[in-house]
């Protein structure tokens, strides 16, 4: 959805960082993709399958037993490349077919047992409008896109860790330069304390009104913290105190809490306001005379200067 897209955009720009004319989309490399899948069924390592997702899922079996070869894996060469041009003709209706990998069914990692490469999804995409109707699932273009735009490291949250010897194979299977590969990386994700981070949770409470949008200030997004009056700095220095582990933690909220102050304290001006006031009239003051009282905008920060307070 191009909301998420755009919401991406504009949370970086206000972190305060930019790509320059380094923004990619996967969507870039549709067409390569396709090549390449039809290079893997020309060398007899991927194939059509005409059974439904529930069948597919059944049949990898589990992670102590392995899974069970589908009746459409041993399809010649030539009736693969038939079935798959018409898949992206839009010959077959969604969920009739996919395109898989012939890798192994007894892998013990479970995402080597014949991946799915390609669905068909008759959707417009909101960059290549109808020109296609099968999209690459994202374990084959991601690895595919890093190589091609000449990424070194592909950074990962632990939970992908599983995905990196698929995300090799596909590099093993395309790279033409010996001397260079993209590596994947993994990382713990931040986890905050009375914090709900998952975001098909959070997904939730917007589709269901629970809250005003992704940028609700009660909503734990960088958009929904800048709506809240979080200043972008005291968010970088959170992360850079936080650092990067390869374990999973819990980060107890209150020191992000604290960078917000820090900052604050900093930067936000000094206000004063009389919230009830009380009129004084004083007799011997002269009605045409103004004084101004001198004060200091922000005690933290001379650079602020100071404020003239007019008293008359």
């Amino acid at each position: 959805d191009v909301e998420y897209v755009d919401s991406i955009m504009e949370d970086v720009h206000w972190l305060g960082f930019d790509w320059g004319d380094r923004l990619y989309y996967a969507s870039d490399y549709f067409g390569k993709l396709y090549e390449f899948a039809l290079k893997l069924i020309g060398e007899g390592k991927a194939y059509v399958d005409d059974q439904d997702a529930e069948t597919i899922s059944n049949q990898k079996g589990t992670p102590s037993r392995p899974g069970m070869e589908s009746p459409f894996r041993n399809r010649t060469i030539g009736e693969n490349l038939s079935l798959f041009e018409k898949m992206k003709n839009g010959d077959f209706d969604e969920g009739s077919c996919v395109l898989r990998a012939k890798i192994d069914m007894t892998s013990p990692n479970m995402h080597m047992r014949d991946p799915i490469l390609y669905r068909i999804l008759k959707t417009p995409h909101h960059r290549t409008g109808d020109k296609w109707v099968i999209y690459p699932m994202y374990d084959f273009a991601h690895g595919q896109c890093d190589y091609w735009e000449g990424i070194t490291h592909s950074i990962c949250t632990l939970e992908f860790e599983v995905h990196r010897p698929i995300y090799d194979w596909f590099i093993d299977q395309l790279k033409e330069n010996e001397d260079y590969r993209p590596r994947q990386i993994e990382f713990a994700r931040l986890n905050l304390t009375y914090t709900v981070m998952s975001k098909r949770k959070l997904l939730e409470l917007v589709k269901n009104n629970y809250v005003n949008g992704w940028d609700d200030p009660r909503m734990p997004t960088i958009s929904g913290m800048r709506r809240r009056g979080y200043p972008a700095a005291a968010v970088r220095n959170f992360i850079d105190q936080v650092g990067v582990a390869k374990n999973e933690n819990l980060i107890d909220i209150g020191l992000l809490e604290f960078n917000v102050r820090d900052i604050l304290n900093k930067s936000a001006r000094r206000v004063l306001a009389v919230l009830n006031p009380v009129k004084v009239v004083i007799t011997n003051y002269p009605e045409d005379k103004v004084e101004n009282l001198e004060a200091v905008n922000n005690p933290e920060d001379p650079g602020a200067g100071m404020r003239k307070v007019p008293f008359s």
